[in-house]
């Protein structure tokens, strides 16, 4: 009995060791279904996928190809409006490329310490104007070219000052910060411009057009002052610290102590009046500047650069610019009594050497050529080697 037992005790486990088994390979098969399932269904996915990217890529590059063929249609139809923005685009990229590698490149060279932007500009003045020439016109007339000290005596007055030294009262009083014409005593040293108007100190940003424009005066009579200096004689660039002499200028915002009538004279139209053995008038303009001893001339400036006249009838002997010199391009015509006349800074020459012409023929275009700061006529008039007012002989 307890045989029998045992016996149906093991086909009973036998049994279930069977099923066990059956069940996990039941199991294992729906796992290995999943997984195959998996891979046809990513191995579909992958073929999709790079179908798609190919298409879409396919898709992009004829866009590009269009896009493309579009901006070079454009680019040719605009046949190079655009160049000058591509060039200062690249013109601006390379400043500021340079900018930022000086420094760096600065390091390599000896004396490499020295940062190349905070370095001081250049100070060096180069004098233009002819030293022996000036120191004769002083030593003759008694002219300064400098600014002096001048002590004050017992019972000076600000105005016996200026008269003293042929200068206004106001130059004094502007050099000087006086607040009143009694606020002088005796043993105060005073500063004493050599002509009448202001001196200023050139500061950053300061160029001759600025300087002119703050005291109201005409740029080339700064740049006719015979002891005024520049850096560079081409641009009239100015070197910060150096001190200028501005003829004439008034101080903005001051109310003058004694006040000139500051006339701008409108000359008649050239050739309208013509008198028997007198001059007429070259051009027509505004009076910039006058005759005064370092300027020997009157200056007609007018932008619209006008034709030039011949004062009077005679015949040319100089025509062109022979010496480089600051008169720029010039003529000069002999009138055979005695009596020349210089046109100079002409923008165009209408005569040649040896030509006559009749007064109030054209014998050029005024310009400015040569030492000038704008558009102009410089205008001479010599009688027997010695300079006129030309105010005195014009009509």
């Amino acid at each position: 009995m307890l045989y029998k037992s045992n016996r149906a005790n093991l086909i009973l486990q036998m049994y279930h060791l069977r099923y066990k088994r059956i069940a996990r390979y039941q199991k294992n098969s729906k796992i290995f279904d999943f997984l195959a399932s998996l891979y046809k269904d990513f191995k579909l996915f992958a073929k999709e996928f790079v179908v798609w990217s190919f298409s879409s890529s396919r898709i992009a590059t004829l866009k590009f190809s269009k896009g493309k063929d579009f901006a070079v249609a454009s680019l040719y139809r605009q046949r190079g409006k655009l160049a000058k923005r591509l060039i200062h685009s690249g013109m601006a990229g390379i400043a500021a490329f340079g900018v930022m590698v000086a420094p760096i490149v600065a390091e390599e060279f000896p004396g490499g310490s020295i940062d190349p932007w905070s370095s001081d500009s250049n100070s060096q003045v180069i004098p233009i104007v002819d030293s022996k020439l000036t120191q004769t016109i002083i030593a003759e007339h008694g002219y300064r070219d400098r600014v002096v000290e001048y002590e004050v005596k017992p019972g000076d007055t600000v105005s016996a000052i200026a008269e003293k030294f042929g200068i206004s009262v106001d130059t004094i009083r502007w050099q000087n910060n006086l607040p009143s014409k009694d606020s002088i005593k005796a043993g105060q040293i005073l500063e004493i411009l050599p002509v009448s108007g202001v001196a200023h100190k050139v500061k950053k940003g300061d160029t001759v057009y600025s300087i002119a424009k703050k005291y109201d005066v005409d740029p080339q009579a700064i740049v006719n002052y015979p002891f005024n200096v520049f850096v560079d004689d081409e641009d009239f660039e100015l070197a910060i610290g150096q001190t200028l002499i501005v003829p004439d200028g008034v101080k903005p915002e001051e109310v003058q102590w004694s006040p000139v009538a500051r006339v701008r004279k409108i000359t008649p139209d050239a050739g309208t009046v013509v008198a028997s053995g007198s001059f007429v008038w070259p051009a027509s303009g505004n009076i910039s500047q006058g005759f005064v001893w370092y300027h020997r001339a009157i200056d007609i400036a007018n932008k619209s650069a006008p034709p030039v006249l011949a004062a009077d009838a005679g015949k040319v002997i100089v025509a062109g610019w022979p010496d480089n010199y600051g008169y720029g391009n010039r003529v000069v015509i002999d009138h055979g009594n005695g009596m020349r006349t210089l046109y100079a800074h002409l923008a165009k020459i209408y005569v040649t050497n040896g030509q006559t012409v009749n007064r109030g023929d054209a014998i050029g275009q005024m310009g400015t050529t040569g030492r000038s700061t704008g558009i102009h006529l410089h205008f001479e008039v010599i009688q027997n080697g010695v300079h006129l007012n030309p105010l005195t002989v014009l009509k």
